[in-house]
């Protein structure tokens, strides 16, 4: 690989990052316009690499794009919302699998760092900080668990779980969830994977049970609308 080329790959995967954190700590809404030249403005990028960027992100189902109409990030639906909770429930699942007693205790200075930053967040009430900390704390156990292709496959799925989110949630108790990431922790540290699956299990039902999928009318078919 080249120079020219590699450093067009850093520079699209700048601007994919940073439009996937805006999503993920919900300051990019569901179905918001993602107007070219604004980004290119903002993020002083080149407008091939803001084109790649969102193609690639459209390729993650993170961002929509639509003739006529340009890029907009996604609205999931409330069956894909099931379907990418069903996902995390086994990615999360493989990564508690790869963590053992003595991986927690080679990362309990960051795990530390990561407990505290969240309960300075929920004190804070910064809802971005919150958001942000709570998923980063999904993340860390996946650097944990060394595993780089279930770390990519769950930083796509928390990104898009974001979108979900935004949507579809009554309310929420962040102190619940730092509670929970709590009792995760505790169990891996004492070496109980069983547990630790258990209380990853409950958390994600938690999680899912915060959102509002019941009462959501599906788009209905052209073929269903004039039969």
């Amino acid at each position: 690989m080249n120079k020219v080329s590699s450093s067009k790959q850093q520079e699209v995967q700048r601007i994919v990052e940073t439009i996937s954190n805006a999503i993920s700590q919900r300051r990019l809404k569901p179905g918001t316009r993602l107007i070219e030249a604004q980004i290119v403005d903002v993020l002083a990028a080149n407008r091939n690499h803001v084109q790649s960027a969102l193609q690639r992100l459209a390729m993650q189902h993170i961002v929509t794009i639509e003739p006529h109409r340009g890029a907009m990030v996604a609205k999931p639906e409330a069956r894909e919302a099931r379907e990418i909770f069903t996902a995390r429930r086994a990615v999360e699942s493989a990564i508690i699998s790869g963590i053992t007693a003595e991986t927690m205790q080679r990362y309990r200075h960051e795990l530390e760092a990561q407990r505290q930053a969240e309960k300075a967040a929920i004190a804070s009430d910064n809802r971005l900080e919150i958001v942000r900390q709570l998923t980063q704390f999904h993340l860390l156990l996946a650097k944990i668990s060394n595993n780089r292709v279930l770390m990519e496959i769950l930083t796509n799925l928390t990104v898009r779980s974001s979108l979900i989110v935004a949507l579809y949630q009554r309310n929420e108790n962040p102190s619940c969830h730092c509670d929970q990431h709590d009792s995760i922790i505790c169990a891996l540290q004492a070496g109980d994977g069983d547990l630790a699956q258990q209380l990853m299990s409950h958390h994600m039902d938690v999680l899912e049970q915060e959102l509002d999928l019941h009462d959501v009318e599906e788009t209905p078919s052209l073929r269903d609308v004039f039969a």
